[in-house]
């Protein structure tokens, strides 16, 4: 199966979510659920690169799984890096490194992972205008890690007010999609 994810109005992690959801059959929905509320997340917050992929290699998913979840926080450690001017196993996460944040990228490689598209293409995307508050002050949309992961990648015009992709929305983007159909 081809999946086409239109995010010209908005990549948040819920609407891309939703757009998936939507996409399963009863039978994907219920292997999606099984795997989500069999999958345990220590609570507590990880905040390190190297804390994050241990509270992921410790979860009971399949291996494919794992690397795509990998991948995503990957993608997240490179950008924060590159923002903060620190090697990669420096970065220190705040709301993308605390159980909820990982649950939440978890949720969307599952729902990419029960779905198995066989190629993933995308619209340009919605990064949204403005400022958003967030653990380091108030900061311009897109953040900067949000920027420096959707370098190279259309955005959607014009931008729309308010944050409409989050750091974890990008890196997922990145890690999923195939090709970008302008």
């Amino acid at each position: 199966m081809e999946l086409h994810l239109d995010l010209t109005k908005s990549a948040t992690r819920a609407t891309l979510l939703d757009e998936l959801l939507a996409l399963m059959s009863p039978e994907q929905r219920t292997r999606y659920d099984y795997i989500l509320n069999h999958t345990t997340i220590p609570d507590k917050h990880h905040h390190s690169i190297g804390e994050v992929n241990a509270s992921i290699d410790a979860m009971t998913i399949d291996d494919a799984l794992k690397e795509n979840v990998r991948g995503v926080y990957a993608i997240l450690a490179e950008a924060e890096a590159s923002v903060h001017g620190c090697a990669v196993e420096e970065t220190h996460f705040h709301e993308v490194g605390n159980a909820s944040g990982i649950r939440n990228a978890l949720a969307i490689c599952t729902a990419f992972y029960v779905l198995a598209p066989t190629r993933i293409t995308a619209t340009p995307v919605q990064t949204g205008q403005g400022t958003v508050q967030c653990a380091h002050g108030l900061m311009d949309i897109p953040a900067p890690a949000t920027a420096a992961i959707l370098e190279g990648i259309p955005r959607a015009t014009p931008a729309l007010e308010g944050e409409l992709c989050t750091p974890t929305s990008a890196a997922i983007i990145k890690q999923y999609v195939q090709e970008f159909v302008v």
